[in-house]
């Protein structure tokens, strides 16, 4: 490994970063984990979204020798980097499956042969044994591992391929590692040195700490109030991200919102390559202001103006949620995140959890039926057909993951034919003792409950949510949040939002002895959910299933609302007089204090709303820059139009021609000359080259239209 000497790196950094990226200054963390890469030291590295991880890897190789290999999980954002880096005459290439064998061996030679600065490709990418067998005729200097908590064992997005990295670190000469990811504990910062086999790689964590976010769990009890909560949310911070657990959920999302009248565009893995693509240049260029999404949409995107995150449904991990609701409110300005949470929604997570991990037992009985169905021959099975077949309950998810552990331990092959519409399958080794796959299951199954458990009990907690983050991820600032005013928690006690303690109304009174009688009758058996049916007197067919319709206590509270009642519970529960058991399936029971409220029937103070609160109505901080609303709004047209223009006639998205911030910028500075757009953020000398003209040719235009 090659190190830059120091003054080189001083002397030539800035200038670098000014003359190639159009940037004056590095935002925090950049410059320390550059300057350890260009010392030729393993780095791993901890930016939060938005932090600038890929500069960290791009800069230095434009002033060291041979090339940086990037490791990268997504095809789209692959391509959308390497257009960029071209379009500020840099030479970097992607290979990956979108491309025909003659052009994939061609991009493989020109890489062997030194072409390349940067060449991104898929963890997946060095099965193929064409590539493997071309890497060792190349000279990698540096290799930049993208989304790194993949590699770890205890990582959220746990991803096998990325096992295979430390072999194929030693297959290259043991070139430099820099890992980067944006959510980490420490745990898994120590968990991915060790997979990659780094020898005390130096660690650089920039920090959680968003203070420009308020963080917030709204409970709901249904679909319904899902949707009119977002609708509140939307119509207030304008553009926003709602996030999904289902493919189907978005689309029923975006419908649903669209037909309340906020324009809303879905965007999953099942839809088409054109269609997501459209639906992402469309977010990107702001002519689409809201999408609801499943976890696919959002590595690489660069919105700096996203003003909200909801989360319609559970994530699986904080480190998930954090890293999702981190894109909001990227340019630093006040951005609301809010988790939309009901308990059902538990079991969607559950489901996924154990589709991802297939039990030891599951994966021997899906490789005994391999054995049988294809002894003769390949087979054309897919793994909803194998599930069929093992059972009426088998998840076919977790059929689906077990096929690919066996296809990855070698003992079956799986490939495509035009003319069959699943994959066939073939035995390769029949034989395969399978102990390295199983043994690990287990354990990593339970590491993934433990994740969702601790993400329960932070949407449960009563504490600061900024806090409980920062705790979460070892960063020692949590300290110092102890009353943030910016999340739920900490706002409703401090602004007087929060009900008062106060002796109930005799009316209220009977209410709320009505509630602890009828929580006392289901005898911990069930959830709040089912608590309020009972008392409101639903006609759930999960009601009459478990016959609650006979119980003397159904139909009590029968003239109140479902939210008001969750409301009056999640009250009793705030007074220990009601208390929740379980992580998954949480159940209500009465406490000991409960008990004894029913048993003595005498009144107690406790904080009840007043009848005259008014709801709080959440109001986002004022801003402390002007935003892109603020600016001329006929210059800020003629820019996106032209950016699109651009975009369109050279194949690529709109944000490599020019970024939202930097076309807010030149629409406030107005500039005349190249002088002046050389001052700008986002403009360097390749960039004035390539498109100056037609930038100041607009500025022109727009302003005689004023």
């Amino acid at each position: 490994m090659t190190s830059i000497p120091m003054e080189m790196e001083n002397e030539s950094l800035l200038a670098t970063l000014k003359a190639k990226f159009g940037f004056s200054a590095f935002r925090p963390g950049q410059k320390t984990i550059i300057s350890v890469v260009l010392q030729a030291k393993h780095c791993v590295a901890v930016l939060p979204t938005g932090g600038g991880k890929s500069l960290c890897f791009q800069l230095p190789a434009l002033i060291r020798p041979g090339l940086t290999l990037v490791i990268s999980p997504l095809m789209a954002l692959m391509k959308d980097q390497v257009d960029s880096l071209k379009a500020i005459g840099i030479e970097a290439t992607y290979i990956n499956s979108s491309l025909d064998f003659a052009e994939m061996r061609r991009r493989c030679q020109l890489m062997a042969d030194g072409h390349y600065r940067l060449v991104y490709v898929a963890p997946e990418r060095f099965r193929n044994r064409h590539f493997a067998a071309m890497l060792p005729r190349t000279r990698v200097a540096l290799l930049a591992v993208d989304e790194a908590h993949c590699i770890s064992q205890w990582g959220y997005d746990f991803r096998p391929d990325y096992m295979r990295l430390r072999q194929i670190r030693e297959q290259v000469g043991r070139p430099q590692v820099l890992a980067l990811t944006a959510t980490a504990t420490p745990e898994v910062i120590e968990d991915i040195g060790r997979q990659l086999g780094l020898s005390d790689p130096t660690v650089v964590v920039r920090g959680f700490s968003r203070p420009n976010l308020t963080l917030s769990v709204h409970r709901v009890g249904s679909h319904q109030e899902k949707l009119l909560r977002c609708c509140q949310i939307l119509s207030e911070w304008r553009t926003g991200l709602i996030y999904c657990a289902t493919r189907a959920g978005t689309e029923k999302v975006a419908t649903k919102l669209s037909a309340a009248g906020i324009r809303c565009l879905p965007y999953h893995g099942g839809m088409g390559n054109a269609q997501r693509r459209q639906t992402q240049e469309r977010f990107l260029s702001r002519r689409a202001s809201v999408v609801a999404a499943t976890n696919a949409f959002g590595m690489g995107i660069d919105r700096n103006d996203l003003r909200s995150v909801i989360h319609w449904d559970v994530p699986g991990s904080i480190e998930a949620y954090y890293q999702e609701a981190g894109r909001a409110g990227r340019d630093g300005q006040p951005a609301h995140c809010e988790l939309l949470f009901n308990h059902a929604d538990i079991r969607t997570q559950k489901f996924f959890i154990e589709g991802a991990n297939p039990s030891p037992g599951l994966v021997q009985a899906v490789a005994a039926l391999l054995r049988e169905l294809c002894e003769q021959g390949p087979a054309n099975l897919d793994q909803r057909d194998l599930a069929t077949r093992l059972g009426p309950s088998v998840n076919a998810m977790a059929v689906g993951t077990a096929l690919r552990l066996l296809e990855r331990a070698g003992m079956i092959g799986r490939y495509h034919d035009p003319t069959q519409s699943v994959p066939l399958t073939s035995l390769l080794d029949a034989d395969l003792d399978l102990t390295e796959i199983l043994t690990p299951l287990p354990a990593k199954a339970e590491r993934d409950y433990a994740r969702l458990r601790r993400l329960l009990r932070y949407i449960d907690s009563r504490s600061c949510r900024h806090a409980a983050i920062l705790r979460y991820f070892g960063d020692p600032a949590h300290g110092e949040w102890t009353n943030c005013q910016q999340c739920d928690n900490c706002v409703q006690p401090s602004s007087g939002s929060a009900p008062a303690k106060r002796m109930p109304s005799p009316a209220e009174w009977r209410e709320i002895l009505k509630v602890l009688e009828g929580a006392r009758s289901l005898g911990g058996r069930f959830g709040k959910s089912r608590l309020v049916q009972l008392l409101s007197g639903s006609k759930d067919k999960a009601v009459l299933r478990y016959g609650l319709q006979r119980s003397t206590h159904y139909a009590s509270l029968a003239g109140r609302s479902q939210p008001y009642l969750r409301k009056l519970i999640d009250l009793l529960h705030d007074e220990a007089l009601l208390e929740t058991q379980g992580d998954e399936y949480p159940t209500l029971r009465l406490t000991r204090r409960g008990l004894d409220t029913l048993r003595e029937q005498k009144a107690i103070e406790i904080s009840l709303p007043g009848p005259s609160k008014a709801k709080r109505k959440t109001q986002p901080s004022q801003p402390r820059s002007q935003s892109s609303c603020e600016a001329p709004t006929a210059m800020v047209t003629a820019l996106q139009n032209l950016r699109s223009q651009l975009a369109h006639k050279r194949g690529v998205p709109a944000y490599v021609i020019l970024h939202n911030k930097t076309i807010d910028e030149i629409a406030r500075m107005a500039p005349s000359d190249h002088a002046g757009l050389l001052a700008i953020s986002g403009i360097g000398p390749a960039k004035l080259a390539d498109i100056g003209d037609q930038i100041l040719q607009a500025i022109g235009q727009a302003a005689h239209s004023q």
